[in-house]
């Protein structure tokens, strides 16, 4: 059988076990490229240090090499995933990670922390298209096969994006002894080299979530005007968010104009770029989104402050710091595919809200002179809920979203999660100042323990959560 829903002679739908199953060609090509991002995101949380002490700039300056990423992806997870919406996810792939070597290329020739910024912003805009075209695909599977529940394929994601993010610092150790900091951005020629075959060869070449629109509905469909009033909205906050600042009231004036702008043109657009009137009734994926930013404040402000902190302020080489994060790897693998097997997402996100908890105690009682089983200790308690989180959080957005806007709905999931990270990377700039020592990494604790009650609170009192991913 080739149709999911090929009649029984009777006009029913054929039995499950007859019905095809994913296509697990397309696995390759999904999985890396949904990596793409976690990979740049976390590897040069140990190259900061060394890529700060090569250029002459201080961590407040070099924060700006992780800002940038975000602020880029940030804008373009929702566009590309709406791009992929309309047109399908193989075209979308493709141009994406093209510009993924282009700014590997840029990254390993600059000469200073400007250009390596700008290659930032490449890479953010580059790694848009990978993780809404996997959902997107794994939609139009689960449409194709009748089986609408692809969990497997959901966990498959799921670890290799969480794989990624926990070795991204101890392979950057490794390039940047082996070949230096350079080399943390010349590993993306390769790898979107290898991408772009992938998805010539492999992803289909039909729309896969949608029709094709004729050339002049296009410019309806994308909804130019609300894009851009999303970008201004998006940029002028993150850029306040990066650098707190009272002087900057100006930031938050323009982000309250274009969001109210945007507002606006949404619920008037006949093909609205969100669509605020479906989405503004979904309060279950609007709280999954709430959650997705506290979590990921959590999430990066250990990723990048602990990195920083155990060179700076332990006195680690970037292998070694990266090394110490490795049971944090192996337990959240562990972790993802044990959980990955069992329906539901509420306990698995009340699980990783406590451990959030109990890592950001243990981190208060770190100091420059604690024993390295301590530092263990808190790569290994991070590590339950590195491995349930992310899980919990992408099929929350899979079951609650609209199937028909699956891409651009897990484009938002990715928007909310990296502004969650820029509140994490303006924390750390705030806390460490000129250097990461030990009392900013207290300090940037403690906002990291408020962030996780917040998140505990917000899963604790969702009652809709127990209903998520329980139906077949």
């Amino acid at each position: 059988m080739t149709e999911p829903e090929a009649a029984t002679g009777t006009g029913e739908k054929a039995p499950k076990a007859q019905q095809p199953g994913f296509d697990r060609r397309l696995l390759p090509p999904m999985m890396l490229g949904s990596v793409l991002n976690p990979i740049n995101s976390t590897i040069i949380s140990v190259a900061l240090v060394p890529i700060g002490d090569a250029l002459g700039t201080p961590a407040s300056q070099t924060a700006w090499l992780v800002s940038a990423l975000y602020l880029a992806t940030s804008l373009g997870q929702p566009v590309v995933g709406r791009l992929i919406d309309i047109f399908g996810p193989r075209r979308l792939f493709l141009i994406s990670t093209s510009i993924v070597g282009l700014a590997g290329i840029l990254g390993t020739l600059a000469p200073n922390l400007g250009v390596l910024i700008a290659a930032r912003v490449l890479l953010g805009f580059g790694t848009c298209g990978g993780y809404p075209a996997a959902m997107a695909l794994v939609r139009s599977e689960a449409k194709r096969t009748g089986r609408d529940s692809p969990g497997g394929v959901l966990t498959a994601l799921a670890v290799a994006n969480q794989t990624i993010a926990v070795v991204g610092p101890l392979l950057g150790g490794l390039l940047i002894a082996v070949g230096g900091w350079r080399a943390t951005f010349a590993l993306n020629i390769p790898l979107a080299v290898a991408a772009v075959l992938l998805g010539w060869w492999r992803l289909p070449k039909s729309a896969g979530t949608g029709e094709s629109p004729q050339r002049g509905r296009v410019t309806a469909q994308l909804d130019l005007p609300g894009m851009a009033l999303f970008a201004a909205t998006l940029t002028s906050m993150l850029l306040f968010l990066m650098n707190l600042h009272l002087r900057d009231w100006y930031l938050l004036a323009i982000t309250l104009v274009a969001g109210t702008g945007f507002a606006i043109r949404e619920l008037r657009a006949g093909t609205p770029f969100i669509d605020l009137r479906v989405l503004g009734g979904n309060t279950p994926l609007l709280a999954t989104y709430g959650r997705a930013l506290v979590a990921y404040v959590v999430s990066y402000a250990f990723l990048y402050g602990f990195s920083q902190w155990t060179e700076e302020g332990y006195g680690f080489s970037p292998f070694h710091a990266g090394l110490v994060q490795i049971p944090m790897f192996l337990l959240a693998i562990g972790v993802s595919i044990w959980s990955g097997r069992r329906k539901g997402v509420r306990s698995k996100l009340l699980v990783g809200a406590l451990g959030q908890i109990a890592a950001c105690l243990i981190l208060l009682t770190l100091s420059g002179s604690s024993p390295l089983w301590s530092l263990l200790l808190v790569a290994v308690v991070f590590g339950v809920p590195q491995g349930l989180n992310n899980l919990a959080l992408q099929n929350s957005v899979y079951f609650q979203a609209d199937p028909e806007r699956t891409a651009s709905s897990a484009g938002l999931l990715r928007t909310f999660a990296y502004i969650g990270s820029m509140v994490a990377s303006s924390a750390s700039a705030a806390s460490f100042g000129e250097r990461a020592d030990t009392g900013g990494m207290h300090a940037l604790a403690w906002v990291m323990l408020g962030a996780g009650a917040l998140f505990l609170l917000m899963t604790l009192f969702d009652r809709s959560l127990s209903r998520v991913g329980k139906t077949d």
